[in-house]
């Protein structure tokens, strides 16, 4: 069975891409970000394809959805002490992955000869501001 899928707009796309949940919708942006760097660059030297696994690594989505809600319990001052240190370790790792992607792409730009903001806007990448 086929199905008829019809093109929206990118109006219509955000207007969807606004109901999402925080953590939906970080999970939607990595999303498009690795299809973005995917089709910036379909053939990739070996060096830059284990780059690009870095650059796209993140928590996966149980654990996306557990910092989001261990977050909403802090910002509601009903965290446990085991709660805490839960969310003080997601953070951590979610730390850490940006780390390693921040050096992943610093070594891509490298072998590109690109500065690090010019190989950020190449792939679409942006780092929240609170990041």
């Amino acid at each position: 069975m086929s199905q008829n899928i019809q093109p929206i707009s990118s109006a219509q796309l955000t207007q969807v891409i606004e109901q999402l949940s925080l953590a939906e919708l970080d999970r939607f942006a990595d999303e498009v970000t690795a299809l973005r760097a995917r089709r910036h660059a379909p053939v990739l030297g070996a060096d830059e394809s284990v780059l690009f696994a870095t650059i796209n690594q993140s928590l996966s989505e149980a654990e996306r959805n557990r910092l989001a809600e261990l977050g909403e319990k802090r910002v509601d001052e009903t965290l446990t002490p085991s709660e805490h240190q839960e969310l003080l370790t997601l953070q951590q790792r979610l730390e850490a992955l940006h780390v390693a992607r921040m050096k992943a792409l610093a070594e891509l730009a490298k072998l590109r000869g690109v500065t690090l903001t010019a190989i950020m806007e190449q792939l679409g990448i942006e780092f929240p501001d609170y990041v």
